[in-house]
C-alpha cells in the first residue's frame, strides 16, 4: 500500500510543543504510533489523524478543481474585497456591475445549500453578511444574477448550486478565512 505525503504546518510551533507534552504525559507508556499520529493531529487543531487526513485531501481536491478552471483575475479579487470589512462582511455595495456580481457569489456562500429558505430567512442572512443596511438590493441581486430561486409569490427561496468561476472561487476563500 502506497502513503499518500500528507503537507504539517503549525501556526505557533512552541503552542504545538506544549500541546504534545501534555498529551505524552497523560498517555503514560511510550504512545504507538497511531497514537503519536493522533497526537500531532489534534496539536495541530484537528480531532484526529483521520480528521487531518480527510482534510489534507478535501485540500488537495479543491487545488485540482481551481487548476482546471484557470487563473483568477486576482486584480479584479482586490477590487471587490475593499467592499468588504476585516470580519468579512460587505461594507458598501460595489458600482461597477462586474464586481457586484462577484460580491454577489460572496454572499451566494453564505447561503445555505439545499435548503428552502423564507424571505426572512434570506433577509436574515444578509443582514449578518453586510453591513450598509439594504438587505433588499443584495435579495434581488442574487435572484436577477440566478444565484437565487424564488418563488412566484415571494415565500420560497433557494441557493442555486453552481460552479463559481475562479475570481469568485478566490473571493469566497478570502472571505471565509475572514469571518
Amino acid at each position: 500500500m502506497s502513503r499518500t505525503a500528507l503537507p504539517y504546518q503549525v501556526d505557533d510551533l512552541s503552542e504545538l510543543a506544549r500541546n504534545l507534552r501534555s498529551q505524552l504525559a497523560e498517555a503514560g507508556p511510550a504512545p504507538g504510533h497511531v497514537s503519536l499520529l493522533n497526537m500531532l493531529a489534534r496539536a495541530a487543531g484537528f480531532r484526529n489523524f483521520q480528521h487531518f487526513r480527510a482534510s489534507a485531501a478535501a485540500g488537495r481536491r479543491l487545488e485540482a478543481a481551481l487548476a482546471q478552471s484557470g487563473p483568477a483575475d486576482l486584480a479584479l479579487v482586490e477590487k471587490v474585497l475593499r467592499h468588504f470589512d476585516a470580519e468579512g462582511r460587505m461594507a458598501r455595495w460595489p458600482g461597477k456591475t462586474q464586481q457586484q456580481r462577484l460580491a454577489a457569489f460572496a454572499l451566494w456562500s453564505r447561503l445555505p445549500a439545499d435548503v428552502v429558505l423564507s424571505e426572512r430567512e434570506v433577509n436574515d442572512s444578509l443582514r449578518r453578511w453586510h453591513t450598509f443596511g439594504d438587505h433588499a438590493l443584495l435579495r434581488r441581486t442574487l435572484v436577477e444574477n440566478a444565484l437565487v430561486t424564488r418563488a412566484q409569490d415571494g415565500s420560497a427561496y433557494r441557493r442555486v448550486e453552481c460552479r463559481p468561476d475562479p475570481q469568485a472561487t478566490t473571493l469566497i476563500r478570502r472571505l471565509h478565512a475572514m469571518g
